[in-house]
Protein backbone atom coordinates (compact mmCIF):
# COMPACT_ATOMS: atom_id res chain seq x y z
CA UNK A 1 0.00 0.00 0.00
CA UNK A 2 1.37 3.40 -0.89
CA UNK A 3 2.36 5.73 1.96
CA UNK A 4 -0.11 8.47 0.98
CA UNK A 5 -2.97 6.01 1.23
CA UNK A 6 -1.66 4.68 4.58
CA UNK A 7 -1.41 8.24 5.85
CA UNK A 8 -4.97 9.06 4.75
CA UNK A 9 -6.35 5.88 6.34
CA UNK A 10 -4.48 6.52 9.59
CA UNK A 11 -5.90 10.04 9.82
CA UNK A 12 -9.39 8.92 8.81
CA UNK A 13 -9.64 6.14 11.41
CA UNK A 14 -10.01 8.47 14.44
CA UNK A 15 -12.41 10.69 12.47
CA UNK A 16 -14.60 7.73 11.54
CA UNK A 17 -14.73 6.46 15.13
CA UNK A 18 -15.31 10.00 16.38
CA UNK A 19 -18.01 10.53 13.78
CA UNK A 20 -19.94 7.48 14.93
CA UNK A 21 -19.66 8.45 18.59
CA UNK A 22 -20.60 12.06 17.88
CA UNK A 23 -24.04 10.85 16.83
CA UNK A 24 -24.78 10.16 20.51
CA UNK A 25 -23.42 13.56 21.49
CA UNK A 26 -25.27 15.58 18.86
CA UNK A 27 -28.55 13.92 19.78
CA UNK A 28 -28.16 14.68 23.51
CA UNK A 29 -26.77 18.24 23.43
CA UNK A 30 -30.07 20.07 22.77
CA UNK A 31 -32.08 17.71 24.99
CA UNK A 32 -30.69 15.83 28.00
CA UNK A 33 -27.39 17.74 28.28
CA UNK A 34 -29.19 21.08 28.70
CA UNK A 35 -31.09 19.71 31.72
CA UNK A 36 -28.11 18.64 33.84
CA UNK A 37 -26.04 20.80 36.17
CA UNK A 38 -22.62 21.76 34.81
CA UNK A 39 -19.72 23.57 36.48
CA UNK A 40 -18.77 27.15 35.71
CA UNK A 41 -15.70 25.94 33.79
CA UNK A 42 -17.81 23.92 31.34
CA UNK A 43 -16.67 25.10 27.88
CA UNK A 44 -19.17 26.32 25.31
CA UNK A 45 -20.52 23.56 23.07
CA UNK A 46 -18.95 25.03 19.91
CA UNK A 47 -15.41 24.40 21.21
CA UNK A 48 -15.66 20.60 21.19
CA UNK A 49 -15.74 20.04 17.41
CA UNK A 50 -12.55 21.98 16.59
CA UNK A 51 -10.71 20.55 19.60
CA UNK A 52 -11.63 16.96 18.74
CA UNK A 53 -10.87 17.51 15.06
CA UNK A 54 -7.39 18.72 15.96
CA UNK A 55 -6.86 15.82 18.35
CA UNK A 56 -8.03 13.30 15.73
CA UNK A 57 -5.57 14.69 13.20
CA UNK A 58 -2.71 14.49 15.71
CA UNK A 59 -3.79 11.00 16.74
CA UNK A 60 -3.95 9.82 13.13
CA UNK A 61 -0.58 11.30 12.14
CA UNK A 62 1.06 9.80 15.22
CA UNK A 63 -0.50 6.43 14.40
CA UNK A 64 0.91 6.68 10.89
CA UNK A 65 4.41 7.36 12.28
CA UNK A 66 4.15 4.21 14.40
CA UNK A 67 2.49 2.09 11.71
CA UNK A 68 5.18 2.81 9.13
CA UNK A 69 7.99 1.91 11.51
CA UNK A 70 9.69 -1.48 11.21
CA UNK A 71 7.82 -4.43 12.67
CA UNK A 72 8.49 -5.42 16.26
CA UNK A 73 6.72 -6.63 19.37
CA UNK A 74 6.79 -3.03 20.64
CA UNK A 75 5.05 -1.84 17.49
CA UNK A 76 2.35 -4.50 17.83
CA UNK A 77 1.80 -3.49 21.47
CA UNK A 78 1.60 0.18 20.44
CA UNK A 79 -1.00 -0.57 17.76
CA UNK A 80 -3.00 -2.67 20.22
CA UNK A 81 -2.94 0.16 22.78
CA UNK A 82 -4.00 2.66 20.10
CA UNK A 83 -7.00 0.48 19.27
CA UNK A 84 -7.90 0.09 22.97
CA UNK A 85 -7.81 3.82 23.70
CA UNK A 86 -9.77 4.62 20.54
CA UNK A 87 -12.38 2.02 21.50
CA UNK A 88 -12.66 3.57 24.96
CA UNK A 89 -12.91 6.99 23.32
CA UNK A 90 -15.90 5.76 21.30
CA UNK A 91 -17.67 4.17 24.25
CA UNK A 92 -17.35 7.22 26.51
CA UNK A 93 -19.81 9.17 24.33
CA UNK A 94 -22.21 6.25 24.30
CA UNK A 95 -22.08 5.86 28.09
CA UNK A 96 -22.30 9.56 28.90
CA UNK A 97 -24.57 10.98 26.21
CA UNK A 98 -26.72 8.02 25.15
CA UNK A 99 -27.10 6.11 28.42
CA UNK A 100 -26.74 9.19 30.67
CA UNK A 101 -24.61 7.07 33.02
CA UNK A 102 -22.39 9.91 34.23
CA UNK A 103 -20.72 7.88 36.99
CA UNK A 104 -19.92 4.96 34.69
CA UNK A 105 -18.66 7.43 32.10
CA UNK A 106 -16.31 8.88 34.72
CA UNK A 107 -14.86 5.43 35.45
CA UNK A 108 -14.59 4.76 31.72
CA UNK A 109 -12.77 8.04 31.02
CA UNK A 110 -10.25 7.20 33.75
CA UNK A 111 -9.62 3.89 31.96
CA UNK A 112 -9.28 5.82 28.69
CA UNK A 113 -6.78 8.23 30.31
CA UNK A 114 -4.68 5.25 31.47
CA UNK A 115 -4.85 3.69 28.00
CA UNK A 116 -3.73 6.99 26.42
CA UNK A 117 -0.82 7.17 28.87
CA UNK A 118 0.24 3.63 27.92
CA UNK A 119 -0.17 4.50 24.25
CA UNK A 120 2.05 7.57 24.61
CA UNK A 121 4.68 5.50 26.41
CA UNK A 122 4.63 2.80 23.74
CA UNK A 123 4.63 5.33 20.90
CA UNK A 124 7.66 7.01 22.48
CA UNK A 125 9.64 3.78 22.27
CA UNK A 126 9.00 3.67 18.52
CA UNK A 127 8.89 7.30 17.45
CA UNK A 128 9.17 10.05 20.11
CA UNK A 129 7.36 12.61 17.93
CA UNK A 130 4.37 10.26 17.75
CA UNK A 131 4.25 10.29 21.54
CA UNK A 132 4.60 14.07 21.81
CA UNK A 133 1.77 14.56 19.33
CA UNK A 134 -0.59 12.91 21.83
CA UNK A 135 0.22 15.21 24.75
CA UNK A 136 -2.65 17.59 23.80
CA UNK A 137 -4.93 14.54 23.73
CA UNK A 138 -4.09 13.40 27.25
CA UNK A 139 -4.32 16.99 28.49
CA UNK A 140 -7.80 17.37 26.96
CA UNK A 141 -8.92 14.02 28.38
CA UNK A 142 -7.53 15.11 31.76
CA UNK A 143 -9.72 18.22 31.59
CA UNK A 144 -12.66 16.15 30.33
CA UNK A 145 -12.17 13.76 33.27
CA UNK A 146 -12.38 16.63 35.76
CA UNK A 147 -15.42 17.96 33.94
CA UNK A 148 -17.10 14.52 33.91
CA UNK A 149 -16.33 14.00 37.59
CA UNK A 150 -17.71 17.42 38.50
CA UNK A 151 -20.88 16.86 36.46
CA UNK A 152 -21.33 13.55 38.27
CA UNK A 153 -20.91 15.30 41.63
CA UNK A 154 -23.37 18.06 40.70
CA UNK A 155 -26.03 15.66 39.49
Amino acid sequence: MNNYLKFAICVLIPFIIGGFSSAFTIEAIPTWYTTIQKPSFNPPNWIFAPVWSTLYVLMGVSFYLVLTHQSSATKKAAIFTFVIQLTLNFFWSLIFFKWHAIGWAFLEIIAMWIAILFMIRRFYLIHPLAAYMNIPYILWVSFASVLNGTIYYLN
